[in-house]
């Protein structure tokens, strides 16, 4: 055979290659309104930039296109991205020994080149033929996954099954989105646990979404889905050592917030941070789980930065969790935090404690007390107790505390104030209401709190985004180190 015949060959090997595990296998995957593994990564990437690393690769004993796994590196919007994506025709998209050497090749070269990792899964778990090479393979890929984590950015778009050690690599990376139609995350299959137990766990989109959390964002098909990553992306830096990429607005940074000088009427914290946020954009991340705190991503004078809001319900163990992760996150990648706080406490329930609320609470002072990265706090209504404490507090390392002259601060909410201090005066006569006001304008008082330097300065709420977006360019030029160790001992 000639060499021209050669080259005809190799793109015959190569269509062929594109077909996985055949095109009648393809058709019924399209049927189920799902794109196919190669399908899914030409959407996500810039147009003919995909470049394909071991699409020769195969089991050792059987010949498996591309071994069940497309994997390689692209551009997306010019800049750099490794993909791996999981062909569900190929033996059910189940790992095995080869499969999982590609996939850590693109998440070992990710890491080298300092460029994010996405991962598109569509799995049944692992090839139990393999037996013990199997098992391994699923560690090399759980060990490849934990290298990067605070490296560079790692999402995770479940678009099918994503079973077992594969959930578990979902859950270790930084985002995850799944499919609202067919996208399932979990360890135990759904099968034997409702044989074992007699209940069905929640393990589609909306149990991912809503009650484990599992899942940060969900799409309505593929397409929606690659575009959420899309869009995450635009947010993050390419690694650690890289500053988020930064874009042009035209929204003033001394517009007036005027809505705000009427904070009384605005019940949600995140009106506030749209108003401070470039073009009021304001991109939320699990939106829909713990939602008495929210946590998201702005733009500020063209830069990203990490927002945290919440509104004035008490806080359970799951929403001081999500708050630390995210935290933690923006940390890592050397994105400011903002946190609009408006707190009184934490939920009075067993079942809170049971779970272990003083430990979440933990984490949350950890990540806060922790992170380096340019920190301000907007205090708009209550600050109060341990609560606050924990949310961005002056004593939990913030850079800059600002207040609304409506603010509230003290160790103790009006209710349990009133008991403890004006005890002598309730048996007087004087109402509970009347007295929890005077409480508010004195003890509470927000210019208490400024006198003892917890609060730097209380701003005319209309300035909001003004202020905010002057702390943080003040604060670009930050520097800060820790003890030396080889790790903190964060309660998880």
């Amino acid at each position: 055979m000639g060499s021209i015949e050669k080259v005809s060959d190799l793109l015959a090997k190569k269509a062929e290659l594109a077909f996985g595990g055949g095109k009648e296998k393809q058709e019924k995957q399209k049927q189920n309104g799902s794109m196919t593994a190669r399908e899914r990564i030409n959407a996500l990437l810039d147009e003919d930039s995909f470049v394909e690393i071991g699409a020769f690769v195969s089991a050792r004993n059987e010949d498996t296109a591309a071994d069940g796994v497309v994997t390689g590196y692209g551009t997306i919007d010019s800049r750099l991205v490794y993909v791996y994506s999981q062909d569900v025709t190929v033996l059910g998209g189940a790992m095995g020994e080869m499969y999982a050497d590609k996939v850590c090749k693109v998440i070992d070269m990710a890491s080298k080149m300092g460029a994010p990792v996405i991962g598109m899964l569509d799995s049944n778990g692992v090839r139990l033929g393999e037996g013990t090479m199997a098992q391994n393979a699923m560690g090399k890929i759980l060990n490849a996954v934990a290298s990067i984590s605070g490296v560079v950015p790692n999402i995770s778009i479940v678009f099918g099954n994503c079973a077992g050690g594969s959930a578990i690599a979902a859950a270790m990376s930084d985002f995850v989105i799944i499919n609202e139609k067919n996208g399932k995350m979990f360890v135990n299959g759904p099968d034997v646990v409702e044989a074992t137990e007699g209940k069905v766990p929640a393990v589609d989109a909306a149990g991912s979404v809503n009650e484990s959390g599992n899942a940060h964002f969900v799409g309505e098909d593929d397409a929606s889905c690659i575009g959420l990553a899309k869009l995450l992306l635009s947010y993050l830096p390419s690694n650690n050592l890289s500053d988020a990429f930064e874009y042009e607005t035209a929204d003033d940074l001394n517009r007036p917030c005027e809505i705000l000088d009427n904070i009384d009427a605005i019940e949600d914290a995140r009106v506030v941070v749209a108003e401070i946020a470039d073009d009021k954009a304001y991109f939320e991340i699990q939106a829909e789980y713990a939602n008495e705190a929210s946590v998201g991503f702005i733009r500020v004078n063209g830069s990203s930065v990490g927002a945290v809001a919440v509104s004035g319900a008490p806080l359970t163990g799951r929403a001081v969790q999500k708050i630390a992760r995210f935290v933690r996150f923006c940390d890592c990648y050397n994105i400011p935090v903002l946190t609009v706080t408006d707190v009184d406490g934490f939920k009075v329930s067993a079942a809170e404690e049971n779970w272990g609320l003083s430990r979440k609470c933990a984490e949350l002072i950890y990540a806060f007390s922790e992170a380096t990265v340019a920190k301000v706090n907007l205090i708009v209504k209550k600050a109060y107790g341990t609560a606050a404490v924990l949310l961005n507090s002056k004593q939990a390392g913030a850079d800059l505390v600002l207040a609304y002259p409506s603010a509230e601060m003290a160790p103790l909410a009006p209710g349990a104030g009133v008991a403890m201090l004006y005890g002598d005066k309730f048996k007087a006569g004087a109402s509970r209401e009347e007295l929890e006001n005077e409480y508010v304008e004195t003890e509470a008082s927000i210019y208490n709190a400024a006198k003892l330097g917890s609060v730097d300065d209380i701003i005319v709420p209309s300035e909001s985004r003004a202020r905010v977006a002057a702390a943080l360019e003040m604060l670009k030029s930050k520097r800060a180190s820790a003890v030396s160790r080889k790790h903190d001992n964060m309660p998880l």
